[in-house]
């Protein structure tokens, strides 16, 4: 049911008589428990599903659908007095102000990273034959899609916006096989 939404843009209502297309454009975030118990991976209490358990309840999320997502994160539980030295969000916020007025002046207001065409995100990432091959064989020694190539180009064009890089360095391609790598090879699935 998510898929048209998340690749055209458009949701497609039908009805006896008549369809109705309206425009669809968002951002998904996802979450789920690790297993059904929800403890797997905990240092707080014990998991008490087996390992088939935790296999089918993870295989309960479409692989199809996974392909769709641009990255993974799994979540520590943090206790409530825990002190974050994280960046603050004063300054995440002017660095992602100033990617996306990168993103805008680049496709001149029509698109950002996340949904501009295929072709313009390969133009926009100016890959280094080097970088280009070196991301094909990674995406076919790890049976990676077109899509799955295609998200690892949009999130290193991202990550060098946010840096501020005219180009994608191999740093920035790095970090986003990085991203898409622990999706892959988590156990647990948290989108």
């Amino acid at each position: 049911m998510l898929r048209q939404p998340l690749e055209k843009g458009v949701v497609n209502i039908s009805r006896v008589r008549q369809t109705v297309t309206y425009p669809s454009s968002f951002i998904l975030i996802a979450a789920t428990n690790p297993c059904p118990c929800g403890y797997y991976g905990s240092n707080e209490r014990y998991c008490i599903c087996s390992p088939q358990q935790i296999h089918a309840y993870q295989q309960k999320a479409s692989g199809p659908l996974l392909d769709r997502l641009d990255f993974f994160l799994t979540l520590k539980s943090v206790g409530i007095h825990s002190q974050s030295m994280g960046e603050r969000s004063e300054k995440i916020r002017i660095r992602t102000t100033k990617a996306r007025e990168i993103q805008r002046v680049r496709y001149h207001n029509q698109f950002l990273n996340g949904n501009a065409p295929a072709q313009l995100i390969q133009e926009a990432c100016t890959l280094t034959e080097k970088q280009s091959n070196y991301l094909k064989t990674l995406c076919y020694d790890q049976k990676w899609s077109n899509r799955t190539q295609l998200k690892i180009m949009r999130v290193a064009r991202t990550i060098a916006d946010l840096a501020s890089s005219e180009g994608v360095e191999q740093e920035h391609l790095e970090e986003a096989i990085i991203w898409k790598k622990q999706t892959v090879n988590q156990e647990t699935i948290i989108g």
